[in-house]
């Protein structure tokens, strides 16, 4: 994605350059989205390799979050990258266990394992078409970067780790005075599953899909 990123930057700078009209768009976008996510909890087994299936959940939440964005118009196509500082995060989530001592011995002791998960720094990169001199598709692809705030009976730790998605939209562009505009946009959004482990556990997040509206605004170069 970094490569991907660094490369659209690069385009867009020596198409800029070559024209006396920049053709640039920045701009600011408020969104509200509805997420759905299904994920599972699995023992590792001693080699490490997920087990037996511990537990299974689908949860759908809303939020809200802002974005910065700058695109390069090719007719009546445009190139853009899009950044969000912060998404979203979850709630956390706890995990009670009874371990037993020994294999002969009814004992067990108690142990409770938290997980909260943040969705940090979301990059975009999309081609957008206008369909009208109003009304324009885009699709384009995202990475968002994933932190795992866990506390495991164990000490061990999930680590990290980054998803990759796709998405697709419609919106409306609005040409305001003095090179400004304003526009309204609906999208779908799709990352893709990822699977973390510690030493003992191992969670998997299947799917996570939603649809977002968009208000933004903007300045024309």
């Amino acid at each position: 994605m970094k490569k991907i990123i660094l490369s659209l930057v690069s385009v867009m700078f020596l198409i800029s350059t070559a024209s006396a009209d920049l053709g640039v768009n920045v701009g600011i976008s408020g969104t509200m989205g509805l997420f759905a996510a299904s994920g599972s909890e699995s023992q590792t087994d001693a080699t490490g390799s997920e087990g037996t299936t511990k537990q299974e959940n689908t949860e759908i939440g809303a939020g809200g979050f802002g974005s910065i964005f700058i695109e390069k118009e090719i007719g009546r196509f445009a190139i853009g990258y899009n950044h969000t500082p912060e998404l979203f995060s979850t709630e956390t989530a706890e995990t009670h266990k009874n371990d037993q001592r020994t294999a002969n011995s009814e004992a067990s002791t108690a142990s409770t394992n938290t997980v909260q998960v943040d969705f940090d720094a979301m990059n975009q990169i999309y081609l957008k078409a206008m369909v009208t001199e109003n009304l324009y598709v885009r699709a384009g692809a995202l990475e968002v970067e994933v932190v795992t705030n866990e506390n495991l009976a164990t000490g061990s730790t999930y680590g990290n780790t980054t998803l990759d998605g796709t998405s697709i939209g419609v919106g409306y562009h609005k040409e305001l005075p003095n090179t400004l505009f304003f526009r309204v946009e609906g999208q779908y959004v799709s990352f893709d599953g990822v699977t973390l482990s510690s030493n003992d556990n191992t969670i998997k997040l299947k799917n996570l899909d939603g649809v977002t509206g968009t208000v933004s605004v903007g300045k024309s170069f």
